[in-house]
């Protein structure tokens, strides 16, 4: 009986429950740190926003880089050790991290904080691992779509959470996420089993894939896994568009003010909750994995274009649904992905994982911020103020233009030899 196997009923529901929590603590943590976290820094500097916009910039290339170095080493660490120590080590993590972030006396405190939580957010990747080793490949799809489900729940309330808690107290945000995420340790420290039995980790660690390009070599080692990888690229760095120029473009060439693109916020993340916990599964089995990656590609390049191109706010929220549906991406990509490596080489892909969106991280602030501001600069001859969600379309484009090319279902792979 393999442990996939034996992970059935309660215990099953247990460990899934866990990891869907952690994803959403972790997601929603990073929703309350968009309207609050330049507030406590802008706090920490004497009120100046200049200074306080550059050191936010320093926050977030960190965060990005930290990602990208520390993705590769938690995946192959989860590989090796098994998956519940790592995930139980990243929770109680993050749960410091919001310690430091609550107490910080100045701005070095909050940036180790910082540190600490870049490291810690590459816990995505063996969470993911996680779901490859007690999920079947025909139905990963499904349960990475309960993946995207957390995202879409945490980037919808967070930000009005953290607007809550920071009327009362700028630091109670940081206070109440490190609460949920150290009793969410507490729970899995008596409640998670572990999902990677001895027999299927890796024996020796080999370090070299321990570094973000070593550990690219997994990605050329299976066929056409470095092509979906790179489509996993365009896509993801496609996505820090909204991030980086979301709530300015709408109040620029809107006029909306902060309670509107809340409100455009929560409705966005409505629709891909529906779309990734309800849709996932019923989609992806009539169409399969290859079908839904494509569909999200496609869906994503067509909502971009229209939230870039709509001259009102109205056919801007018409894009809302459409925009949706690229939900699809991810768990197809995902599925597609899990099933060109063994049981022990999941924790190392979803490392690379997350060193790519580390990458992504750290080149689309520059790209999408710098682009807008050229747009608005030259707004009266290029009159293309959605220049950057354009771009965001065209990767999209190239994507799904990859992806017809990669996106093959393969036949199960074989359980690499171990030296």
């Amino acid at each position: 009986m393999t442990e996939q196997d034996s992970l059935t009923g309660h215990r099953r529901t247990a460990a899934v429950g866990f990891i869907f929590v952690t994803a959403l603590i972790d997601v929603t943590a990073l929703g309350i740190m968009i309207p609050v976290l330049p507030l406590l820094v802008k706090q920490l500097v004497g009120g100046d926003t200049a200074q306080a916009s550059e050191i936010n910039v320093l926050f977030a290339t960190t965060f990005g880089l930290m990602q990208f170095f520390c993705a590769p080493i938690i995946g192959l660490l989860s590989d090796r050790f098994g998956r519940r120590p790592v995930l139980l080590a990243s929770n109680f993590g993050i749960g410091v991290d919001f310690l430091f972030m609550a107490f910080a006396p100045g701005i070095r405190w909050l940036y180790v904080g910082r540190v600490i939580n870049g490291a810690t957010a590459a816990s995505f990747s063996t969470a993911n691992a996680y779901i490859a080793d007690i999920t079947g490949p025909e139905n990963r799809a499904k349960a990475f779509g309960m993946m995207g489900a957390a995202f879409g729940l945490g980037f919808t309330f967070g930000p009005t959470l953290g607007g809550f808690l920071a009327d009362i107290d700028l630091r109670l945000p940081f206070l109440v996420c490190a609460a949920l995420a150290l009793l969410n340790w507490l729970y899995g420290f008596y409640i998670l089993p572990e999902s990677l039995p001895p027999e299927r980790r890796v024996k020796i660690i080999d370090w070299r894939r321990a570094n973000p390009l070593g550990s690219l070599r997994l990605l050329r080692s299976h066929p056409d896994l470095l092509g979906l990888a790179s489509v996993g690229f365009l896509f993801q760095l496609a996505h820090v568009a909204l991030p980086v120029i979301f709530v300015l473009y709408l109040n620029e060439r809107y006029g909306w003010d902060a309670r509107t693109v809340g409100l455009s916020m929560m409705a966005t993340g409505i629709s891909n909750i529906i779309v990734q916990a309800v849709l996932i599964g019923p989609v992806v089995k009539k169409i399969g994995e290859r079908g839904a990656l494509l569909l999200g590609l496609f869906s994503g390049a067509v909502g971009f274009a229209i939230y870039g191109l709509a001259p009102t706010g109205w056919l801007y929220l018409a894009g809302v649904p459409i925009f949706a549906l690229m939900g699809f991406t991810g768990p197809g990509l995902q599925g597609l992905m899990t099933r060109r490596v063994g049981p022990s080489e999941q924790g190392q892909l979803q490392g690379a994982n997350g060193a790519i969106m580390g990458i992504a991280g750290i080149i689309g602030p520059a790209l999408f911020g710098l682009s807008y501001a050229w747009a608005l600069r030259h707004k009266e001859v290029l009159g293309l103020p959605g220049l950057p969600i354009l771009i965001a379309s065209a990767l999209m484009v190239a994507g799904f233009v990859l992806a017809l090319n990669v996106a093959k279902t393969p036949a199960p792979a074989p359980e690499p030899l171990q030296s």
